[in-house]
């Protein structure tokens, strides 16, 4: 009997942790200070935040534009200390004319993106290779399912804004191009799955690979 109820816990325990994102915090908050003498994030003394420990202005505006004419500013706890423990973030992702967000994933979390400006071609891909895609305008949200690759195009006349959100504090993020062709995979491997020959793998490398 005790085995049965053994593998039984078992189970659900699993069952949970897969189905969990960020871990349930257990205090109200938790604003991180390193401790210098060990280098580790400690929470600060609740009585000493502030309320501009819980605001963040930095998304007033677009950042800096990439050459795929997308400008992205991430609202982690990395910049916004308020975020720790909460299982949250954010992000302000800016297009230009035809501006492309290439596709990508969050390992780590589901996004949620409102559209606040535009006119956005946006989808995913599941893990049967079926895409799900549609141009989504100024007020339409759109869920991206944790893991699967995703993508946005300014198909719009005037620049557009995104505002996207995640269920952690830190998502993660990789990008299919870069992590593909600008991580050093060997280039026999990337010859042969991609149909390339090694100039093209050259000129692939150099435009995705680290500057």
């Amino acid at each position: 009997m005790f085995l049965k109820l053994t593998v039984v816990f078992i189970v659900l325990l699993q069952s949970y942790v897969t189905l969990a994102s960020d871990p349930d915090p257990v205090t109200d908050f938790c604003i991180p200070q390193t401790d210098a003498a060990t280098i580790l994030l400690q929470c600060k003394n609740s009585s000493l935040a502030t309320v501009d420990d819980f605001v963040f202005s930095g998304i007033k505006n677009p950042g800096k534009f990439g050459e795929t004419g997308l400008s992205s500013i991430p609202v982690n706890v990395n910049v916004f200390p308020g975020l720790n423990t909460l299982g949250m973030s954010m992000v302000r992702a800016d297009f230009e004319i035809a501006g492309v967000n290439v596709p990508h994933f969050h390992p780590r979390a589901t996004e949620t993106a409102v559209v606040l400006e535009g006119k956005i071609y946006s989808g995913f891909i599941d893990t049967e290779n079926r895409i799900y895609a549609k141009v989504i305008e100024k007020g339409d949200v759109m869920v991206f399912p944790r893991g699967l690759v995703h993508f946005q195009m300014n198909v719009g006349s005037t620049k557009a804004t995104i505002l996207g959100s995640f269920d952690s504090q830190n998502p993660g993020l990789l990008r299919i191009p870069s992590g593909i062709f600008g991580s050093g995979i060997k280039e026999e491997l990337l010859e042969k799955a991609f149909g390339l020959n090694a100039k093209e793998l050259a000129k692939l490398r150099k435009r995705f690979g680290p500057h």
